[in-house]
């Protein structure tokens, strides 16, 4: 059987004082402190957020289309709009669609991804498809659209 530690304590009356930042030398002036400027947040606060990036164009926005198609057996909402979609990328007609489900135990699971496929394979222009069906981040009622959110009632 382990015996219980023993830690020696010793009792003060008073803590010292602890040090003062450290002034860089290249701060100093004629034995003065200068403030020091905040040059490693320079051009991060000044600059502006970049747009977001264009839909994509006609082609994008047929894809979106298409996904809009897809409903939930479960939920009347589209796939889109419920927020399963997370991401649509498209390269030379090859299109990669990241996705989620509402739960990894969706009764979908299996089927859902083969047919976003072959909805967005059904898109002119789109040569091939690729769907990555992805759980991180998971899915949450905050990522449906507000469209959504008033078919359920939930606004």
């Amino acid at each position: 059987m382990n015996e219980p530690r023993r830690f020696d304590v010793e009792i003060i009356d008073e803590a010292p004082a602890l040090p003062r930042g450290f002034v860089a030398p290249e701060a100093r002036n004629n034995g003065s402190v200068q403030p020091r400027e905040r040059d490693y947040l320079e051009g991060f606060l000044a600059k502006k957020p970049e747009p977001a990036p264009e839909s994509g164009g006609e082609l994008y926005d047929n894809i979106i289309a298409a996904l809009r198609d897809i409903f939930d057996p479960e939920i009347p909402v589209n796939i889109y709009d419920l927020g399963l979609i997370y991401g649509v990328e498209i390269d030379d007609g090859h299109v990669v669609v990241n996705m989620t489900l509402t739960t990894p135990h969706c009764p979908v699971a299996e089927s859902m991804p083969g047919e976003v496929e072959l909805r967005v394979m059904s898109v002119p222009g789109v040569a091939t498809c690729e769907v990555n069906l992805v759980w991180d981040p998971p899915w949450d009622p905050g990522k449906m659209a507000d469209e959504a959110r008033l078919e359920l009632g939930m606004l």
